[in-house]
This record gives structure tokens, C-alpha cells and sequence, in this order.
């Protein structure tokens, strides 16, 4: 499988931005309340650990036949990052899989940010040729479960660390 290289994506009212070492310090600002990791685990994270991440990341994974995909996501009219988005994308008998993420600070949820998001990344994950879009999403996670509602995947009765996978198949 060639690798996938993330691209910048443009959508209606942002820019998804390759993933840079660069991004750690306005991105722990971004993701450092911690009732935003009620539903993803964890606690926010430094700008020192999310360097740390970032150039991990950015190395790209150490088994060629998965691509990491990370992005920024940047709201163009306010020329900041809201958030970030995901895909660990693997070769399959049926074709490329790519497993998404999303998230979005607090103070920019509410806006559409990470649907929007969320639609550009599948969107140009088909371009790729991923023929499945696997989401894991905790069952309680209203917002979540819209956005991916959203971008065309439905739930499954599979669970994924108590969470629920939702999928997108495209024949």
C-alpha cells in the first residue's frame, strides 16, 4: 500500500492543516479544559508533552503499511486552531480502512466546526481511496454521534473499548 500523505484540506470556513511540531503550543491552549476529555479520556495535556506527541506523529508510523494522518484544524476568518482531526488509515482484503478521530475545543463547539471538519476528512479520504471510515465513539456522546451521523456513518452493534464503532462503506 503507498502511504497516504496528509494534504491541506479546505472546507466552507476552514483549513485543515497538515499536523506540525509547530502547532503544540497553541494546540495545548486549545485542548487544556479538562471537562473536554469527559468523553475522550485523559487530562490536557502540556505544550512540552504535546511537542513531545507532535514530533512522534509527524515521524509518521514505523510499520509501512499504516499511514498517520493528523491535522489542525484552523478556523480561516479567525486565523486560529479550534481543533483536530485523525485518521489511521491500514490496507484491508476489502481495501483501505481508515479509523477517524475528531475533536474540538470548548470554546468552539457548538459551531459546526467539527462536522464540517469531520465532513472534509471523509471527503477526502475517499479521494484517497479508503473504502471504510471507522469511528469509535463513546455511547453517551451525543455531539459526537451527530457529527458522524453526519458524515455518513451509521452505528454497528461492535464495541471498541466500551465504545461504539460506527462505519462507512463505500462499494
Amino acid at each position: 500500500m503507498t502511504p497516504i500523505v496528509p494534504r491541506i484540506i479546505h472546507t466552507d470556513r476552514l483549513t485543515l492543516l497538515p499536523l506540525s511540531v509547530e502547532h503544540a503550543e497553541e494546540m495545548a491552549a486549545v485542548l487544556s479544559d479538562p471537562d473536554l476529555h469527559t468523553f475522550i479520556g485523559g487530562a490536557p495535556a502540556t505544550s512540552q508533552a504535546l511537542l513531545t506527541r507532535y514530533e512522534r506523529l509527524v515521524a509518521g508510523s514505523p510499520d509501512p503499511t499504516v499511514s498517520w494522518c493528523n491535522w489542525v484544524i484552523q478556523l480561516r476568518d479567525a486565523t486560529c486552531l479550534t481543533g483536530t482531526v485523525q485518521a489511521t488509515v491500514t490496507a484491508s482484503d476489502k481495501g483501505r480502512v481508515a479509523e477517524i478521530a475528531w475533536v474540538v475545543g470548548t470554546p468552539w463547539q457548538g459551531r459546526g466546526i467539527a462536522t464540517e471538519a469531520a465532513h472534509g476528512l471523509v471527503a477526502w479520504l475517499r479521494e484517497q481511496g479508503v473504502r471504510t471510515v471507522i469511528a469509535h465513539i463513546h455511547p453517551d456522546h451525543k455531539a459526537s454521534a451527530a457529527v458522524a451521523t453526519t458524515s455518513g456513518l451509521t452505528p454497528t452493534d461492535h464495541r471498541h473499548d466500551g465504545e461504539v464503532t460506527w462505519q462507512l462503506t463505500v462499494n
